[in-house]
């Protein structure tokens, strides 16, 4: 019952929350909404640009151990 009410709890608090998590700066929305009426991507650009770089630099430090998971993983199949 205890485990219960902590998850209704932490559920009920993240709702709370997420219209806090959802605002922008003003600055930050008035130069989304320029360069949408621009042409649209200027801000998407920006956001894979900074989301692929982390990807990139784990591949690189982590890539045997990628490779040899995938390895084993086909030869148990």
């Amino acid at each position: 019952m205890k485990m219960i009410s902590k998850i209704f709890g932490l559920v009920a608090m993240l709702f709370y929350t997420t219209n806090f998590s959802l605002a922008q700066c003003v600055m930050c929305k008035a130069q989304a909404e320029a360069q949408w009426e621009e042409n649209g991507s200027g801000i998407n650009t920006g956001i894979i640009y900074i989301m692929v770089i982390p990807y990139i630099i784990l591949f690189a430090i982590f890539h045997k151990q990628i490779f040899r998971f995938f390895k084993n993983w086909r030869n148990m199949n």
